[in-house]
């Protein structure tokens, strides 16, 4: 699984990356064969609060999932992601079962 971290209009840091990177990893317990996660992080409108950005894009076999979350946080908005990839990982997985 390739994991590739993008941050929007500004730099990440090693710390949030590395997060990011240990959460992402996790999604491969909900579905193994995905190919590719792609996260893009950014700020929106800097002078309000819930001003950060997370998407989440990931591709397995034959589909590709998306996810976006705005929080206050990178932190909060990535875990929100990850849980609502997770679902929509297993909901994937079950249709591939029944088929």
């Amino acid at each position: 699984m390739e994991i590739k971290i993008q941050s929007i209009h500004f730099d990440a840091t090693e710390k949030l990356e590395a997060f990011i990177q240990k959460k992402v990893e996790k999604l491969q317990k909900s579905f193994e064969d995905i190919q590719n996660v792609e996260v893009q992080l950014k700020v929106v409108k800097p002078a309000t609060s819930l001003n950060k950005e997370a998407s989440l894009t990931v591709a397995v076999p034959g589909q590709t999932l998306f996810v976006e979350k705005t929080c206050d946080t990178f932190e909060e908005s990535v875990d929100q992601c990850v849980d609502s990839m997770k679902v929509q990982l297993t909901k994937f997985k079950e249709k591939l079962r029944n088929r």
